[in-house]
């Protein structure tokens, strides 16, 4: 886990940004197990605090997320302090804390809405960082995890943790693969009950529904995506996200957020890829600007266009 972070996260995000951590001991935590840092401008300037609570245990919360306990604001003369809480099962004492594939993706998600709330440059701390709409909130977090298996960076942590020989390059290809099975399924599944939550949501009002299975039928085919073989990812009768929790039409957001991370991913790619030219352009149009603007045009700003879906079927194995 040590080497992960420090020389996984923390090393990629020297290289893209400049910026470093230093450990603050002297600071006050919820848990012992809790760490603690302040970030450093790559000119020496304090950027913020940062809290990593990455163990599980009990009475926490699962799951992996991001939040801040105060928010960047020029106009309360306030620096962000911002944590990530993971949930990685604690080892026996003495022994070494190994994560899966997945636990370094996620905490390389979960540190792209912490650079997201740390380089907000704005006034009102209401529109600071990852304070945007649902369907931009995860872009930085899903652009932030590809850094995680970039050939520079993993060369640095990826090692075993007893003989410190690098991954082999069959194994690495051959979870890589993974990453793209069965996503034509997904995708398909993702869409209809995505479509279908839009679909509810744009009856006119005083309509009368009286046959929901028949309602959604309609819906899937009016889309080409009524298929035998694959149903929504949730049928409406058991989809509380569309009326209870939260998302009213926007359950398309985690999809879409994914588009912007591809293209953006993609286009740094092409321009170099792990450069502080790319990430100081990256965190000037896109990370520092919070809700303070119309966020496509925070994108338009970084990228020269909007994105496309391209990168996006090349990172879902789609197209090659």
């Amino acid at each position: 886990m040590n080497t992960v972070l420090t020389d996984g996260l923390f090393f990629a995000m020297e290289k893209l940004y400049g910026i470093t951590f230093k450990s603050r001991t002297d600071l006050p935590v919820w848990h012992k197990d809790v760490t603690a840092y302040e970030i450093f401008n790559k000119d020496g300037s304090s950027l913020g605090l940062f809290y990593l609570d990455m163990y599980a245990r009990p009475g926490k919360r699962g799951g992996a997320w991001m939040d801040e306990y105060v928010s960047q604001s020029f106009l309360q003369n306030t620096k962000p302090v911002v944590y990530n809480a993971l949930n990685v099962p604690k080892p026996a004492q003495g022994q070494p804390t190994l994560l899966t594939f997945d636990e370094v993706s996620t905490l390389f998600h979960e540190f792209g809405h912490a650079i997201h709330g740390l380089y907000s440059q704005v006034n009102y701390p209401s529109l600071a960082g990852t304070k945007t709409a649902r369907d931009f909130v995860e872009f930085p977090s899903q652009a932030n995890e590809d850094w995680s298996i970039d050939p520079a960076v993993l060369a640095n942590y990826a090692k075993h943790y007893q003989t410190g020989e690098p991954i082999p390059a069959e194994l690495l290809a051959k979870v890589l693969k993974a990453h793209t099975f069965n996503q034509g399924f997904g995708t398909v599944e993702y869409l209809a009950a995505a479509l279908l939550d839009m679909e509810w949501h744009s009856i006119p009002a005083g309509t009368e529904i009286t046959d929901v299975a028949a309602f959604e039928k309609q819906a899937l085919a009016k889309h080409g995506l009524d298929y035998d073989s694959i149903a929504p990812r949730y049928k409406t009768t058991y989809f509380s996200h569309s009326f209870g929790g939260g998302y009213a039409a926007g359950y398309y957001a985690y999809l879409w957020t994914e588009v912007f991370a591809a293209d953006a991913f993609a286009h740094m790619m092409a321009h170099g890829g792990l450069t502080q030219e790319n990430g100081q352009k990256y965190r000037d149009t896109v990370l520092s600007k919070g809700n303070s603007q119309d966020l496509m045009q925070s994108y338009i700003d970084f990228a020269g266009k909007k994105p496309s879906t391209d990168a996006l079927l090349k990172r879902r194995g789609l197209v090659h």
